[in-house]
């Protein structure tokens, strides 16, 4: 009898959400003591990789990397790498809850990605739940923009570049192992971000010329890079134990988590104005995933059969 592992996804993914934003926290950290922001998106990876090569010999996975592999994990982790450094420039002056409620408009970009890229279907409820959607980021985003400017918009650039960043993994995870799928993304990544940070040393732009970290700063360059590397190994493994229709909802705890963490170290939290907008947002995305569900399930029952006439 095939034994049920719900429950081990299920923790899992709740495990994700309570350790993703304290890769958050530590950039957030990083950036008020004035690391660059480029330098803490650099830190990401670097250790990610460092991390990442051990799991890999440990389960003796090929390290191998065919010409389309290597153009897929490239592209897969330039918009890694922009995404974060795009969300780190939010969080550097928004408060942690506010900038990842907006980033939670990613689903609904993706459902209109895949329905332009893939010709996934797409019916008006899921694109009026889109439209609400946006709405409740509209409430999450006006007193952030009031408060610091355009900053505001860095993490709505977020959603769409991780929109994205998904379309190209949901491409490659059938062809290739997400555990190898993530060093290679790691390492190529970093071999995006040394050539910038070599070529910005000493240049005075603020976000990519790097410093020396001093003190606690090195401790929060490794945490960005230890709990990035350990959330999605915990979220790789949630999807290897439980259906995604089953985890997605799951993943909305993480605002709590941000909500919780923001509050206890940086005194930050949302007005009602902003919990109003995260309610939207997480209440139009449930229903996203519901009818999702109930696509997914009409399809694989096949169309209706129709009765046979009777015989005259």
């Amino acid at each position: 009898m095939t034994r049920d592992t719900t429950l081990q996804g299920v923790i899992l993914m709740l495990a994700f959400c309570v350790i993703a934003p304290l890769l958050d926290v530590g950039a957030k950290l990083a950036a008020e003591n004035g690391v660059p922001v480029g330098q803490i998106t650099a830190a990401r990876f670097v250790v990610q990789t460092a991390l990442m090569l051990p799991v890999v010999l440990v389960m003796r996975l090929s390290l191998g990397l065919s010409l389309k592999g290597l153009a897929y994990t490239s592209l897969r982790a330039l918009l890694l790498l922009v995404s974060t450094f795009a969300f780190v420039s939010g969080i550097e002056v928004m408060p942690l809850a506010d900038a990842l409620a907006i980033v939670f408009v990613e689903p609904f970009i993706l459902l209109i990605l895949g329905h332009f890229l893939f010709g996934d279907h797409v019916g008006p409820r899921r694109i009026a739940a889109c439209a609400v959607g946006f709405i409740g980021v509209l409430l999450v985003i006006q007193p952030s923009l009031a408060a610091f400017g355009l900053v505001a918009l860095w993490p709505l650039a977020t959603a769409v570049l991780f929109a994205l960043y998904m379309l190209v993994t949901r491409a490659i995870s059938t062809w290739m192992h997400p555990v190898t799928m993530q060093f290679h993304t790691s390492w190529t990544g970093l071999v995006f971000c040394l050539p910038v940070m070599v070529l910005a040393d000493g240049s005075g732009i603020l976000p990519l010329d790097p410093i020396w970290p001093e003190g606690w700063n090195w401790l929060w360059l490794f945490m960005v890079g230890f709990w990035a590397a350990v959330s999605h190994m915990c979220m790789t493994y949630a999807l290897k134990f439980a259906p995604s229709a089953t985890l997605a909802p799951l993943h909305y705890f993480e605002i709590v988590t941000a909500v919780i963490l923001g509050y206890l170290i940086f005194d930050d939290f949302p007005n009602a104005m902003t919990f109003a907008g995260m309610a939207i947002i997480v209440a139009s995305g449930l229903y996203i995933i519901h009818r999702e569900r109930l696509a997914a399930r009409a399809k694989r029952a096949g169309p209706p059969v129709m009765p046979l006439p009777e015989a005259p």
